[in-house]
């Protein structure tokens, strides 16, 4: 999220050629927007039967049934799809794959700060298996591991970097901390007053291209999977699982639920989780001599430190992808496909982007889009089980679902297995957020707390006491 707007230079761009940028853009996410898609599977027809069932194809669905075949080949495993592969988050985001599982340092000092040496090796370990994985299948994702650099954009955000710095240090964890020469030396722009560089803990990727190519992976493997074929109802049936589809059902033995923001088929989990909604935008590609005009050789991920926060990096063919500040929460947590666009959101990113690089005036964006992401309280992934141990769910990532949800395919193949391993006996794994207070209530306090947090961004960083409260509670918002 961000909400306070980058002071403007001099000289910078007027809201009308901000608009002007967006004329030509296309209404659907760049990275679907590809002659490489891949066609449909065909729906589930009448009952199949299978050891393991999969609900759900973006990375957290597509992972469990890799693994679980990686694991057992004799596995029989189903995978279902409501719509298409990677039509959802894993299809949208900004294809920043992060080896943090916390949602970040700063969040995960302030909720484990007894294991959090052990999750960021666990985390690492992680994305050396993602990277792993990808070379390993030949998935052609641009997969460039650049690291991120995290900014400050205003005074206090500065100290703030310094102090992360110095708690990563103590901890023997490595962030580079770029006084505002040097951060404007990597990428310029001047609202940049310094950064915080993970040198190998991102790696920046074609998230489209990333599910796609687990897709095929998945099938070379043996695993079964149908495309529009969205599960209605879970049940127990016999010794196993029973889970409807509009044409059919499958009897498994066992469940994984990878559907993230969408209503989970375990009904005390939907408290846990909100949806709400997340806008990018996606330039033309750079000329040599735009790209010159803002450095940016080394092609790292970038964020600024406000609550309400942009990220932007380079894609393969050096276009921008420029997006975040608005995070929109619907009342009853609704999901609909016209929320997929939001005009009002584009013009506040295309006049921000042109305050952060007035070297770039006269660039236009070619593709506009948004999605739905599953956040919860602590901003990090939740696990758990249900049916006696028969069904197990990974949930809430918050934004960080392209690294994470490797891990939490893991953690449910664990739990499902009953074993006890490294990542099942973290506090993390076993701990679960506060939930989320029923409506009105819910869109009450979420409304608070963006206003807050906006008040915050705007006032140097200083926390009323409604967040003080929240802090204290451990309730917070975020995407």
């Amino acid at each position: 999220m961000a909400v306070r707007a980058m002071p403007l230079p001099s000289g910078g761009p007027t809201a009308p050629s901000s608009a002007r940028s967006l004329a030509e853009a296309r209404p659907v996410p760049y990275w679907l927007d590809d002659p490489g898609k891949p066609e449909a599977l065909p729906a589930l027809v009448g009952d199949e039967h299978c050891d393991l069932l999969v609900v759900g194809g973006g990375y957290s669905g597509l992972w469990t049934a890799l693994i679980a075949k990686e694991r057992d080949p004799a596995r029989d495993v189903v995978l279902i799809e409501g719509k298409e592969i990677g039509w959802a988050a894993s299809g949208r985001n900004g294809g920043f794959c992060a080896a943090s599982l916390t949602h970040g340092f700063a969040n995960g000092l302030s909720r484990w700060p007894g294991e959090l040496s052990r999750l960021q090796e666990l985390g690492r370990d992680n994305l050396d298996a993602i990277e792993s994985a990808v070379d390993r299948y030949g998935i052609d994702c641009a997969f460039e591991r650049t690291g991120e650099i995290d900014l400050a954009t205003e005074p206090h955000q500065v100290g703030e970097l310094r102090e992360t710095a110095d708690q990563a240090a103590a901890l023997g964890i490595e962030l580079t901390y770029l006084d505002r020469d040097a951060v404007r030396a990597e990428v310029d722009s001047p609202t940049f007053r310094a950064g915080l560089w993970d040198r190998t803990g991102v790696a920046m990727l074609n998230p489209a291209r990333l599910a796609w190519g687990l897709k095929r992976a998945c099938l070379e493997k043996g695993v079964r999977i149908h495309e529009h074929t969205p599960a209605t109802e879970l049940a127990p049936r016999g010794a196993g699982m029973g889970v409807r589809t509009p044409y059919g059902r499958v009897l498994a033995r066992q469940v994984a639920l990878g559907t993230n923001a969408f209503p989970n088929l375990v009904r005390r989990v939907r408290p846990y989780v909100v949806p709400v909604y997340d806008y990018a935008l996606m330039t033309e590609p750079l000329s040599e001599e735009q790209l010159a005009a803002i450095g940016w050789k080394n092609r790292q991920g970038l964020s600024d430190s406000a609550n309400h926060f942009h990220y932007f990096r380079l894609t393969e063919d050096n276009r921008i992808l420029w997006g975040g500040y608005d995070v929109v929460y619907h009342y009853g947590g609704r999901i609909a496909e016209e929320y997929h666009q939001r005009p009002e959101t584009y013009l506040k990113l295309a006049d921000h982007f042109f305050r952060c690089f007035p070297q770039l005036e006269g660039v236009r964006f070619s593709h506009t889009w948004g999605g739905v992401i599953d956040t919860c309280s602590r901003f990090s992934p939740f696990f758990g089980t249900a049916h006696r141990g028969r069904v197990a769910y990974a949930v809430g990532y918050t934004g960080l679902g392209v690294g994470a949800t490797r891990f939490g395919a893991d953690v449910m193949l664990d739990l499902l297995g009953g074993e006890r391993t490294e990542r099942t006996e973290t506090e993390m794994v076993r701990s679960k957020p506060l939930p989320f207070p029923p409506e009105p209530v819910r869109w009450a306090g979420i409304g608070i707390t963006q206003w807050s947090l906006a008040r915050a961004d705007a006032g140097g960083g200083r926390r009323n006491l409604w967040l003080k409260a929240m802090d204290r509670i451990g309730l917070g918002f975020d995407s």
